[in-house]
């Protein structure tokens, strides 16, 4: 074997062994050689380039130690004067570099066990000690070392400031929101009180009227003042349906209606409901039937009252012809309540749109007593409050179908009379009954007097406790008082009805009349087994409430 000091003097010698032994190996390898030479160093130079002028931080790091190589963005974002002041100064990344020692030992981990991490969100220590928000991509280079990584660094700052401002921008809309919302609550709620209050000045008038209305279509009139009284009932009655019909949809939209849920004999509810429509019927040239049978159901009485007036309201109103079938029906252990009509029909795109406010089924001017389209509106949601279903079915021209599904509690074992215990027909008076009508308003007082005579009741007035006692110190100890709630001087019926019967010593017959229509004050006079007439108060409930007040205890 040769020494290299031999191979000087051999065939061949160092060129040999590079491949460029001979001329025409030198020829033909050693320009494709250089060339390839030229191409790296190009190459090396860009990516030199490329690392020096990128404007996104970059290094090479021991996870275990600080950096290896760094570019100069890298130090700016950092605060540093250079890339070498860079790595002089941070010599443990983890302590020095990252600002959560915890958030670098998770990043540590995730690449030990997966080998790269993309666009990591994370937060890095300035040479101020000021943190700078970053999003870092890191790629492990066990080729170069166990823990040895190269990374590419984004200042973020501008995107979180961003971000954070949106969600200040957010938490301020929502505080907005929710101011707005309080003060609309607010406004609600001033508005309910409004319309409570104002309710309740309203309906006195209002129930003065009524009462004299009524006084004088019990009188004999001639034709043509009949005729007149007649139309300002009709007035005061569509006034009073108004007024009842914004108090009841405000109560709703607050939910602050609630059922008082009874078992209640459901024939005998419907039977005194169709009764109220027997006269409109018969002024209206309209046939009525009741399909009815006997059956409990648990409802609030009130509210079942007022879904089915309205549905017979509705129906008498836009019938012209033919008639009004009101029935019940069972089907898969429900109750189904039916009102019929043989009027103008509701066309079936608009069939979901007559349960919305304000929506009247037909134009103004087509016939009828328009009213302001509360009423279905009014029954959807006292459904929808007592869990009941509504339907309806109707073509136009033909008529239309209400239903009413609630569900059943059981039959009565025997059908219900058609007239309760202790009722008078209204064709008779009460035998000179004696009344006391306690209210701080002369013009309902005179009002109820007037009406009350002509049912042949002797009437006893008084404006407040003190004068009501006034009666019992003379000797004349009423059949039964009529008290208003709301008094003057802070007083109330309830503590007027209470005073008469302990200054009496016996437990007077008693009702209390007011325009309060709320839950509260249904309550407190139930705690006091004390009957409720609302105002504006309509005669034949009335002549209902004096009849039972008149009836014997069993």
């Amino acid at each position: 074997m040769k020494k290299p000091s031999d191979w000087q003097d051999s065939d061949y010698g160092i060129g040999d062994l590079l491949g460029l032994g001979s001329q025409s190996v030198r020829k033909n390898y050693y320009p494709a050689l250089q060339a390839r030479i030229d191409e790296l160093e190009q190459e090396r130079n860009r990516y030199k380039w490329l690392f020096e002028n990128a404007l996104h931080g970059i290094f090479q790091a021991n996870l275990r130690g600080g950096f290896l190589a760094c570019n100069p963005a890298m130090a700016r974002l950092c605060g540093y004067d250079s890339p070498e002041h860079l790595s002089e100064k941070v010599i443990r990344l983890r302590e020095q570099l990252f600002c959560s020692a915890a958030e670098f030992d998770q990043i540590r981990q995730e690449l030990l066990d997966h080998g790269s991490l993309s666009a990591r969100e994370t937060r890095l220590m300035r040479a101020d000690q000021t943190p700078v928000p970053v999003a870092i991509t890191l790629l492990r280079r066990p080729d170069l070392g166990p823990e040895v990584v190269e990374a590419f660094v984004a200042d973020i700052t501008e995107r979180v400031q961003a971000r954070e401002k949106l969600e200040q921008l957010n938490i301020e809309l929502e505080q907005r929101v929710e101011d707005r919302t309080k003060a609309l609550q607010d406004a609600i709620l001033s508005k309910d009180k409004y319309l409570a209050a104002a309710s309740h000045d309203l309906l006195q008038p209002l129930n003065a009227a009524r009462l004299m209305i009524s006084a004088l279509q019990e009188s004999s009139l001639p034709e043509q003042e009949n005729r007149m009284v007649h139309q300002v009932h009709r007035a005061l009655e569509g006034a009073e349906e108004l007024l009842a019909d914004l108090l009841d949809i405000s109560k709703l939209d607050q939910q602050s209606m609630k059922p008082d849920l009874v078992e209640t004999d459901l024939r005998n509810l419907l039977k005194g409901l169709g009764e109220e429509f027997e006269a409109v019927a018969a002024n209206a040239g309209l046939d009525f039937r009741m399909r009815l049978r006997p059956a409990r159901v648990r409802t609030d009485p009130r509210m079942l009252t007022r879904i089915v007036r309205n549905l017979l309201s509705n129906a008498f109103r836009y019938t012209t012809a033919g008639g009004v079938i009101l029935g019940v029906r069972e089907a898969g252990g429900r109750l189904r309540i039916e009102v019929r009509d043989t009027g103008v029909g509701i066309p079936e795109d608009k069939l979901q749109d007559i349960f919305t406010e304000f929506h009247q089924l037909l134009p103004q001017g087509t016939g009828g007593r328009q009213g302001v389209g509360l009423g279905l509106a009014i029954v959807e949601r006292m459904a929808r409050v007592l869990g009941y279903r509504v339907s309806v079915a109707s073509l136009p021209g033909r008529g239309s179908t209400f239903r009413i599904e609630l569900p059943l509690e059981h039959h009565l074992q025997a059908p219900v009379g058609n007239v309760l215990k202790g009722e008078v027909p209204a064709t008779q008076g009460f035998n000179r009954a004696v009344v006391l009508v306690i209210d701080n308003e002369p013009m309902v007082r005179e009002s109820m007097a007037r009406l009350l005579e002509r049912w042949d009741c002797e009437v006893l007035l008084a404006s407040d406790e003190l004068q009501a006692l006034t009666h019992l110190e003379a000797g004349l100890t009423p059949d039964i008082i009529l008290a208003d709630f709301h008094l003057d001087a802070g007083q109330n019926g309830c503590e007027a009805i209470a005073a008469l019967r302990k200054k009496s010593g016996m437990d007077l017959p008693a009702a209390v009349i007011t325009a309060d229509r709320s839950d509260d004050m249904r309550a407190l006079l139930r705690s006091k087994k004390l009957p409720i007439l609302n105002k504006p108060v309509k005669p034949n409930r009335l002549r209902a409430l004096v009849t039972s007040l008149l009836a014997p205890v069993p």
